[in-house]
């Protein structure tokens, strides 16, 4: 994975690119006869009539259309993948999990076990949270996922994601964003493992910096698109699709990324989360959370999110007259956390690198006993928060479980928040 690749700066921008010069048509999206006898292909995240300023397409010029292809199959793979979310009431407990053991000899797609989700893909809303393991390359097949777009977390282990517009290196400290409806492979070097987020509702985008003004938090300039690149292989490929919330698959007789040119705004991306320019107080008072959304998807009522993407990196403290730890709260929003490294500020021990923690809607929760006494009674001099990453995938829609998830909770959460002494009145 180390030869250079080439990628494009600015997050939703509009590209164009070639592997082979003179492959892209100048002036028409869909000329009578497009070079090298290429076929001119629209790939739309978006309704057709969606305002400009929301709409999402691309051009692609490839060997073969995507319409060459035979009818689907249920896929037997990918075991705890996809797996319904469980039917019975579900208690509003706090819930956490330690990294799972997760079975080795995968690739990307059957290493994947998903832990929450909510609504129906169908309704074109909601989001899922899944873990996976990877310690072989995804060899002579693709994944593409029609429920949503996927963000993508590596906590440990560098992917190469192969996707039909170009190829990214991610590594752990970077995420990548595949579109809703594009095929790609992921190709590792070892052990792999990490984080998906899987978005079903609006597109994600860079949330509005209001009062903040033109510059913070992610900045456009910092997301890399790759550049065109293809291959041509004539030879057995599997497609395995996620679509209404099943898997299926079935085979072609070439590689599907066979893009040798396209345009557009609808591609994937990655970014490198160390860049992210954290905004925080200098007087007074812990800020809302809010201030740390990278990516946010908007559902129908104005401030409220179908899915934010918060990340709590590195940063300084310097509040006077504050308890710097996130305060004890309870919020119409569901939390879903994890960590890619380090430690978080709010606990003290039980939350590990590749775990994951979730706190549905007006479940009480905040430090833990041991944060909040340090926190209470620490000197307050400026103090840098280092060596962290952790992030949350907060959502207006309350989290269910799969099987799976309620198998693997730790069962002494609540010990977390045992012990607060009684506050003493005059």
């Amino acid at each position: 994975m180390a030869n250079a690749l080439r990628y494009f700066t600015g997050f939703g921008g509009h590209f164009e690119s070639e592997a082979i010069e003179g492959a892209l048509p100048k002036g028409r999206n869909s000329p009578q006869r497009p070079a090298f006898g290429l076929y001119a292909e629209q790939l739309s995240g978006s309704a057709f009539t969606a305002p400009r300023h929301e709409n999402r397409r691309s051009w692609l010029y490839r060997l073969r259309p995507t319409a060459d292809h035979r009818p689907f199959a249920p896929y037997e793979g990918a075991p705890l993948f996809a797996a319904g979310l469980d039917s019975a009431p579900l208690a509003p407990n706090r819930l956490r999990w330690d990294p799972p053991e997760l079975p080795a000899g995968t690739d990307f797609v059957d290493g994947l076990v998903t832990m929450l989700g909510n609504r129906d893909p169908a309704d074109l809303e909601g989001v899922a949270v899944h873990l996976y393991r990877a310690d072989r390359s995804m060899e002579r097949r693709v994944f593409v996922d029609a429920d949503g777009e996927l963000l993508i977390l590596p906590q440990s282990g560098t992917l190469r994601i192969v996707t039909e517009l170009g190829r990214m290196d991610v590594a752990p400290g970077f995420l990548a964003l595949i579109p809703r409806g594009m095929r790609f492979r992921v190709e590792v070097e070892g052990d792999s493992r990490g984080y998906v987020a899987e978005n079903c509702g609006a597109s994600f985008r860079l949330p509005d910096l209001g009062p903040i003004g033109a510059n913070g938090l992610a900045n456009a300039r910092d997301f890399e698109t790759p550049a065109a690149w293809f291959e041509d292989r004539d030879e057995e490929t599997e497609v395995v699709q996620k679509s209404l919330g099943h898997l299926w698959v079935t085979t072609l007789d070439h590689s599907p990324l066979d893009v040798v040119a396209w345009h557009g705004n609808y591609a994937p991306c990655r970014y490198d989360l160390s860049r992210f320019n954290a905004i925080g107080t200098v007087s007074f008072d812990h800020p809302d959370p809010s201030i740390f959304t990278v990516l946010t998807s908007p559902s129908d009522v104005a401030g409220r999110a179908n899915a934010d993407f918060v990340i709590f990196p590195p940063r300084w403290m310097v509040a006077e007259d504050t308890f710097r730890p996130p305060w004890f709260h309870r919020n119409v929003m569901s939390e879903a956390m994890g960590l890619i490294r380090g430690d978080y500020d709010a606990k003290a021990e039980g939350f590990r690198p590749g775990g994951l923690s979730l706190h549905n809607l007006m479940s009480g929760h905040g430090p833990d006993v041991e944060s909040w006494e340090k926190a209470s009674a620490a000197e307050l001099e400026p103090h840098k928060i280092a060596d962290t990453l952790a992030f949350m995938v907060e959502t207006c829609w309350p989290y269910r479980l799969t099987r799976f998830a309620l198998d693997h909770a730790q069962s002494d959460y609540d010990l977390a928040w045992a012990g607060f002494p009684k506050a003493k009145l005059p």
